[in-house]
């Protein structure tokens, strides 16, 4: 139990994120700070006032930053599997490209 606990900690702290998680995080990102740029636009123009629009960008900015950058363990559900060290490479004697053999 505690080795899992520590495991998930450490996964988090060294960054491993996956391709599809890469994605999400892009994704998650653009349109977060689409929207929160859009609400600190609309909050500064009603209010007329560019400090609070400032501070609302800013303010949302860091909130996606601590969402999107930290490698959550949702951004890793799909793990590569890679092929161990060594492994024997593929036959390649019997490839066909362009209808010619090699």
């Amino acid at each position: 139990m505690a080795e899992q606990i520590l495991d998930q900690v450490r996964n988090v702290f060294e960054g491993q994120i996956d391709f599809e998680g890469q994605k999400l995080a892009e994704i998650i990102a653009n349109v977060a700070l689409s929207v929160i740029g859009a609400i600190a636009f609309l909050v500064g123009y009603i209010m007329q006032d560019i400090k609070l629009a400032v501070y609302i960008a800013l303010g949302g900015t860091a909130l996606t930053f601590l969402f999107v950058v930290p490698a959550w363990p949702f951004f890793n559900r799909h793990p590569v599997k890679w092929l161990p060290s060594g492994a024997k490479a593929p036959d390649l004697s019997n490839l066909i490209v362009n209808d010619k053999a090699r």
